[in-house]
């Protein structure tokens, strides 16, 4: 009964005006402190540990380094790039971005800040072809949450230093799902752009020019090779990866392509600070959750209760599946993260699922959650981009909501698909 108070304390709080990471916090350290026995300072000690990890220092540095790319320009690079060849095709703007994206999601981890990049340098330009307002805006919203998926995430990042999962093996897990759900997205925009006449194409691919843009894109096209490369031969760690990663895209920003100067460097670096703090704040909320949630024993319960109604694991990832997506539309996806995993990690194990494959589940329907209203991170960004609402560009959305669908069903019964490269 406890426990059950929780989760409306908290969407009350959020409605209020509190920060997640504020409403996580007072919630838990209300409930530990009035039916947890828990002093004070175990409280403190508890939110110290969450951040103290060797994992999560990866954090910071990942976000530097999306933001230096972003900053950077560098998608207005690989969009000339590979709009040179893609454009031929009707839709080929869209499928341009959509590659772009796939590229943004290597090197940053991060969705939001992988639709603003990208966004910056294309809504205007698909309008300029005639695509829908609406659309554009849409399409780069959802292009930008593959960021949460292919690796580095910063969502497995997260899941690995809460439950404890190698955060390498988590990265690999990744690959393949980013990959299906890219293809899932393209396929999908290639109906929709030849059923309504989106776009302009060019004549012919432009070979030679693909051939005189690629010598000045092979410094960008090589930091995912690098990081991805460094992280599976073993040669790094993702923590120390992730350094390496901000220290190339200062490489490229400040010396190869010159877009950004020591000014805009130190902007980019404090707000990345900013950045990885919120972050930061909301772990430790969630953590006090997930170890109120021990203490009074409701993950223990919630073992017990899915053995006693003898729940196969079929019927446990819709129950869950369901669950996040509703969760979803009021949470966004770190403190989704950081709430539920630690309650439903061991409900999992206990039914045998591998905690590999339901961490690659669980950031489906976090990518899912940056769609979704009211709190969809990305289309509050797109909705800024586009100068657009924000119910307008969730109606664009509305259709790629099938698609994304598939891929989570995909991904929950198919296994194989997040194991593969693991196994």
């Amino acid at each position: 009964m406890n426990a059950a108070l929780a989760l409306p304390a908290v969407l009350v709080f959020l409605a209020i005006g509190c920060h997640v990471a504020v409403a996580l916090g007072l919630v838990a350290a209300t409930l530990l402190v009035l039916f947890g026995g828990v002093p004070i300072t175990v409280i403190a000690q508890t939110a110290f540990k969450s951040v103290n990890s060797y994992s999560l220092m990866a954090i910071p540095m990942f976000v530097l380094a999306g933001n230096l790319m972003m900053r950077g320009r560098i998608a207005e690079l690989m969009i000339e790039l590979v709009g040179s060849i893609v454009r031929a095709v009707r839709g080929g703007l869209a499928q341009t971005v959509l590659i772009t994206s796939v590229f943004f999601a290597a090197v940053s981890g991060s969705s939001v800040g992988s639709a603003a990049a990208i966004g910056s340098a294309t809504v205007d330009g698909l309008k300029r072809e005639d695509y829908p307002a609406r659309f554009a805006a849409a399409l780069v919203a959802v292009g930008g949450t593959l960021g949460l998926m292919i690796p580095p995430s910063l969502g497995f990042i997260l899941i690995g230093a809460i439950v404890g999962l190698p955060v390498d093996k988590l990265f690999m897990a990744g690959i393949l799902p980013g990959i299906m759900e890219a293809i899932l997205l393209m396929v999908g925009v290639a109906i929709m752009a030849r059923r309504n006449n989106y776009g302009h194409k060019i004549d012919r691919p432009d070979f030679r020019g693909f051939a005189s843009r690629l010598p000045m894109a092979v410094p960008a096209l090589l930091m995912p090779v690098l990081v991805i490369g460094s992280i599976y031969s073993g040669f790094l760690t993702p923590t120390e990866v992730s350094a390496f990663a901000a220290g190339y895209a200062a490489l490229l920003c400040l010396i190869v392509y010159r877009t950004v100067t020591l000014g805009a460097m130190w902007q980019t670096a404090r707000d990345s600070i900013l950045q990885t703090t919120m972050i930061f704040a909301v772990v430790m909320g969630g953590s006090l959750v997930g170890f109120v949630m021990a203490r009074i024993g409701v993950s223990a319960a919630l073992v017990s209760a899915l053995h006693a109604a003898e729940m196969n694991h079929y019927t446990f990832l819709l129950v869950v599946n369901l669950l996040l997506l509703f969760l979803g539309m009021f949470l966004d996806g770190i403190a989704l993260i950081v709430l539920t995993a630690p309650l439903l990690f061991p409900a999992a194990v206990a039914l045998g699922i591998d905690p590999i494959h339901f961490a690659v589940i669980m950031v489906a329907n976090v990518e899912i959650a940056t769609l979704t209203p009211p709190i969809g991170l990305n289309l509050f960004v797109m909705s800024g981009i586009a100068r657009l609402p924000v119910h307008e560009v969730a109606r664009g959305v509305m259709p790629f909501f099938a698609i994304r669908l598939t891929a989570l069903a995909l991904i929950t019964y198919v296994p194989a698909i997040s194991l593969a490269l693991v196994k």
